[in-house]
């Protein structure tokens, strides 16, 4: 089937024309072919184009669908609790309550996280879902993805080290390792796709440096690396408590430790990486280790700002990640995003470098970020530390990615001279049109492939019973 998007008032394709957000054009068309980008131009080259379907998107914002890279989709059964404390005595409150969560709960959850996604943009996410007590599998989220039409990569997380071993979690919450490895293995037999435009792949993720043992970090990195194009992921330097706990078990800094036991590498990507030093982000770099910004988390958490801008221009790529819903607590990609760009323009080490006029300094305009950069961090950058060159642009060739949102709406009105910064610096916004492979799954606002008031229900009633 093909559809033609006709009449884009503004339309950025985040290609490799140049610029954060490569080409931008106005009166613009883009062609859809089954799952992929046919054609993408001034609406001038479309006049003769034959299509099954027209959809006019006149007055309307078109750009890639974007790419979260780092969430915990079960949290959203836990949300606004735990709201002053410091992240180990967070993590400590929330594990039993975690415990009790069962298959059908994480089913739920998760499709309540990607409808949260899906409506603010994000077409494509990883989910690591770290913990998985009584009868919960990542066989369900995989299947809640492929219902509700998402491009995902589910990260099979992992906590093996309890209370009695050293570690954070307590002993009810951890697995044991020959277990986490065989089912690691089963999921990447059954779900790894890594054909062009696949919609599932997998992702192995222990959780963290104070959650399992030197050994499953290596075994993990040695399985990974027998499959093609299986990543890793997993947090680091998140926290200052994890900074002192690496110097006490391991006698060295986080960074060092992920070294140690074979975690850096173009395969791996991190979750926050706040506490790097120079030396650090030039090894992020000469490795090409990638790190997930998520800056509504680290501001919820108290737990600092990551040095984003220091990393873009040392070459780290870095993606963007909404992070788990008990630690932002929402899931919108666009409210990430400016979050992102305000969050550079404060940072302290920024300020206390700058020389007067400069970047940054003072008396200049602080321009740590730019609203296309944001933007870039949510669709090329989060591609890039998936491993995928398929996703995250409108080009020719490309996978049929594409959002939409209407320009006259009150949220938007006075931003003529810009709308595409406009999606970051104003807002958040719900997408009017989401395509997905190719497929509508969002249209004038509405789901196609779910009922929201009855997955509402089903959410409440979760939590009622999880509650109880």
């Amino acid at each position: 089937m093909k559809t033609l998007l006709k009449n884009i008032s503004v339309l950025a394709t985040f290609d490799d024309a140049g610029g954060p957000a490569g080409r931008e054009l106005t009166d613009a068309g883009l062609l859809i072919d089954g799952p992929r980008i046919a054609a993408v131009g001034p609406m001038a080259d479309f006049a003769d184009v034959a299509a099954d379907r027209v959809i006019d998107l006149s007055n309307h914002v078109v750009m890639p669908g974007m790419v979260n890279t780092h969430h915990h989709f079960y949290q959203n059964l836990t949300r606004v609790m735990v709201q002053d404390d410091p992240l180990f005595d967070w993590l400590k409150t929330l594990y039993p309550i975690w415990a009790r969560i069962d298959d059908r709960a994480m089913e739920i959850a998760a499709r309540m996280a990607m409808a949260e996604l899906i409506a603010s943009g994000c077409t494509t996410s990883s989910d690591h879902q770290y913990i998985m007590p009584n009868d919960c599998t990542l066989d369900t989220p995989i299947r809640v993805a492929q219902e509700m039409g998402m491009r995902f990569h589910a990260a099979r997380g992992a906590m093996s080290r309890g209370e009695s071993k050293g570690g954070l979690p307590p002993d009810s919450c951890v697995e044991a390792e020959e277990d986490i490895l065989r089912d690691a293995e089963r999921l990447i037999h059954r779900y790894h796709d890594m054909s062009e435009g696949a919609m599932t792949r997998i992702v192995l993720a222990p959780c963290s440096a104070f959650s399992v043992t030197p050994g499953l970090m290596r075994e993990a990195a040695e399985l990974a690396r027998s499959h093609r194009g299986v990543h890793l992921h997993s947090h680091i330097a998140e926290v200052l408590d994890e900074e002192l706990y690496c110097h006490e078990i391991y006698g060295m800094r986080s960074v060092g430790y992920a070294e140690s036991v074979g975690w850096l590498g173009p395969d791996v990507w991190f979750a926050h990486a706040i506490f790097l030093d120079d030396a650090e982000i030039r090894l992020f770099a000469e490795t090409g280790t990638g790190a997930t910004f998520c800056p509504s988390a680290h501001m919820r958490c108290g737990l600092g700002i990551m040095r984003a801008r220091e990393m873009l221009d040392a070459g780290v790529t870095v993606g963007l990640g909404v992070d788990g819903s008990a630690s932002n607590d929402t899931s919108n990609m666009f409210q990430e995003a400016r979050m992102a760009q305000y969050l550079q323009r404060v940072a302290p080490a920024r300020y206390l470098s700058a020389k007067p006029g400069g970047r940054g300094g003072f008396g200049g305009t602080p321009a740590a970020l730019s609203a296309r950069e944001a933007l870039w961090m949510a669709t090329r950058g989060g591609a890039k530390l998936l491993g995928r060159d398929d996703i995250g642009q409108l080009a020719p060739g490309k996978a049929a990615d594409v959002i939409a949102v209407r320009r006259d709406q009150l949220g938007l009105a006075g931003t003529q001279r810009d709308p595409l910064a406009a999606l970051v610096m104003c807002g958040p916004f719900a997408v009017d049109y989401s395509f997905i492979n190719g497929v509508p799954v969002i249209e004038r606002r509405g789901f196609s492939r779910l009922d929201i008031e009855a997955a509402l229900a089903e959410h409440g009633q979760t939590m009622a019973r999880i509650y109880a």
